[in-house]
């Protein structure tokens, strides 16, 4: 969760209202990630890229641990 923090802190204008909520369910890891309404759009990017660039990372992360990851982008 660390990761992911870092990542969007760095994307957002608002930091402070980042918020990040973990929930484990078996052998799944489910980040809901929650941002200020007008940095939706930052951490989403043109098509998507931004949002499956940090999807990507995120599952390389837990690939070692066997786990599968969802990253829920909230707006």
């Amino acid at each position: 969760m660390d990761l992911l923090n870092y990542i969007v802190r760095e994307l957002v204008t608002k930091p402070d209202e980042v918020s990040i909520k973990e929930t484990n369910k078996g052998n799944t890891v489910i980040f809901e990630l929650s941002v200020a309404p007008e940095d939706t759009g930052k951490i989403i990017g043109k098509n998507g890229k931004r949002a499956q660039a940090i999807r990507s990372i995120m599952k390389a992360k837990y690939a070692k641990s066997g786990k599968r990851v969802i990253v829920d982008i909230v707006g």
